[in-house]
């Protein structure tokens, strides 16, 4: 019934967008939610059964999401990066998938009796890792050091490897192939040249058409969906899955050009992604079948826990040998391998592939095993890599860095100060003048704006633990501690007080519950006149003789306090709701009149 679908596709959608937000208030990996939302409307309800609500059309629309998922993915990696760790990442994506593949495939055989062929599948499927689960992993650990990077371009660039892999070792199974190196080698070339070629070339148009104006600005995301999704289909129709090569060549192109802006891109695969990764796993999980989940048994959990302990250690050293890698940051990279869903797509399709083949029996196990695989490796590293990175000292358990939103004149002032004091920070600004300033004074910066998903997942925030909002706009500093306070808790989030006329901002900004920074005066435009009269900063370290009432005697009630660095290195941001009790050894921060500052220098 046209009705029934109708219905359908809307529990999809709504169901969908429920366990995201639930994840995020949980503070949940989100596949966790949307693969048991999936099994519940599928197998167990009856509810849902995506093989007769879209039919043929099932595959060839998991197979375009997942391309989509991977080309915004795509547009997050900075090639700057592989200045450091591009060779831990060639060894993880060469060296290391080898080794994920071998273990993978041998713990197949050896716990389900599997077959050579059809192990040597699974393992090829298994190699891949899961960027949708490893990017906010990332945001929420904030690690210190390469091994954030290293993840980050591991998890998309080895999604396509992966998949490759499995059809090339699926032809050689079904015969394709024969089995011939030689066919093989040629494969391989095919995915290399037209899939990188395509894509090349699909980014490269797409830059041409924004830098020259040859689509009107609300045409250029449609542009850009249809490029992606002709730069992946004509790679696939020359090698098959040659086409995820392709869409996240065109990413990477993308995001490393400089002819053309694309960020506007950026934010529209953003919201895209969300809807598509919800329908994908509720898709999906919805197919599998109760009785083959249960038939894996604890042979399931103990397949997925020699991939974690065992798998995932020995590709990682094996890859990073001769690096200059920590053990410690080793020792993280080595704990971090979710799978998500380039695998739970490639093995539902080839689960399905090879029904009515002599392989029809241990084929039904690729779905479900591959589900249950990611079950454990989402719940196990999301739940104990937080922990672990702590322990590790790959990320800090008391990061006293500032994320400053606003880099002009008196906040790279304040940034400058903090940063020659030992303290991390980092600058973000939509106003290229502004960011580039702060370079020339060798601050860290991000050039883009805060509110964006995109932003997030590019800012390096290792050692980050506070944010503090000092933009002119109101409604964007309030913004800011909405999309921050889960990263940061509400302690950490500071903004500057809103102006005179900005009552709903306040209204919003009491709803938030975010901190006012320095003083209830110290909107924008005070800050502004202060540093137009020729206000300074000052950096006094107090002492029993030269305490807060001799600052006060000494600068004048004028002063405006704004940190209080403490003997042990903890940094404080003063709020308008809290008193100021400097203790001798303490280092106040303040704005105060140039001339004294002079004076007392």
């Amino acid at each position: 019934m046209p009705e029934q679908a109708v219905f359908q596709i809307t529990a999809i959608v709504v169901l969908g967008v429920c366990a995201q937000w639930a994840a995020w208030r949980l503070s949940l990996p989100s596949i966790l939610l949307l693969l048991i939302t999936g099994m519940l409307i599928g197998p167990v309800t009856g509810f849902l059964d995506p093989g007769d609500l879209l039919g043929d059309l099932l595959f060839p629309v998991v197979s375009i999401a997942v391309a989509l998922i991977l080309y915004e993915g795509g547009l997050t990696l900075n090639l700057r990066e592989l200045r450091e760790v591009g060779g831990v990442v060639r060894n993880i994506i060469s060296i290391g998938a080898l080794v994920t593949w071998a273990s993978a495939s041998g713990a197949a055989m050896l716990l389900f009796d599997m077959p050579v062929e059809m192990a040597l599948l699974l393992g090829a499927i298994l190699v891949v890792t899961g960027p949708t689960v490893i990017g906010p992993l990332l945001r929420h650990i904030r690690p210190t050091g390469p091994v954030g990077a290293i993840l980050k371009w591991e998890g998309i660039v080895i999604d396509p490897i992966g998949a490759s892999l499995a059809v090339l070792v699926f032809e050689a199974i079904a015969g394709e192939h024969g089995g011939h190196a030689g066919a093989i080698a040629l494969a391989v070339g095919k995915t290399i040249v037209f899939g990188g070629g395509s894509g090349l070339l699909a980014g490269m148009l797409l830059a041409l058409v924004i830098a020259r104006h040859w689509a009107p600005e609300f045409l250029e995301n449609a542009v850009s969906l249809m490029l992606v999704v002709a730069a992946f289909v004509a790679a696939n129709a020359v090698q098959e899955e040659s086409g995820l090569l392709a869409v996240t060549v065109m990413g990477v192109y993308l995001a490393n050009q400089k002819h053309a802006d694309v960020r506007h891109i950026v934010e529209f695969k953003e919201n895209l992604r969300v809807l598509l990764i919800s329908a994908l796993f509720i898709l999906l999980s919805a197919r599998l079948k109760i009785a083959d989940v249960t038939a894996i048994g604890a042979s399931g959990a103990a397949f997925a826990a020699i991939l974690i302990f065992v798998g995932r250690p020995l590709s990682v050293f094996g890859a990073t040998i001769g690096s200059k890698l920590a053990t410690r940051e080793r020792l993280f990279l080595a704990w971090m391998a979710p799978r998500g869903i380039v695998a739970a797509a490639v093995s539902s399709l080839f689960a399905l592939r090879l029904e009515d083949t002599s392989y029809a029996e241990p084929a039904r196990l690729l779905a479900p095993l591959t589900f249950v695989t990611i079950i454990v490796t989402v719940a196990v590293y999301g739940l104990t890599s937080p922990w672990l990175a702590r322990r590790l000292g790959v990320a800090e358990p008391n990061p006293q860095g500032v994320l400053i939103v606003g880099a002009h004149d008196w906040a790279r002032a304040i940034a400058k100060l903090l940063y020659e004091r030992g303290v991390r920070v980092l600058l973000v600004d939509t106003n290229w003048d502004n960011i580039a300033a702060a370079r020339m004074e060798g601050l860290p910066t991000y050039a883009g704006s805060i509110l964006s998903e995109h932003a997030i997942d590019e800012l390096e925030l290792g050692g980050i633990g506070r944010v503090l909002a000092l933009t002119p706009n109101d409604w964007v500093n309030v913004l800011t501690m909405q999309r921050f306070q889960p990263l940061f808790g509400r302690k950490e989030c500071y903004q500057l007080p809103p102006g005179e006329s900005s009552e709903r901002v306040k209204q919003a900004h009491r709803h938030l519950q975010a901190r006012w920074a320095f003083s209830e005066t110290a909107t924008f435009a005070d800050l502004q006149r202060r540093a137009a009269r020729g206000q300074t900063l000052k950096a006094t370290k107090l002492t029993d003789e030269f305490g807060l009432a001799e600052f006060r005697q000494r600068y004048g009630d004028d002063a405006l306090p704004l940190f209080r660095h403490k003997g042990d290195g903890r940094l404080e941001i003063i709020t308008a709701d809290g008193k100021v009790e400097p203790k001798p050894g303490d280092t106040l921060i303040a704005m105060v009149d140039a001339q004294e500052a002079a004076a007392s220098a």
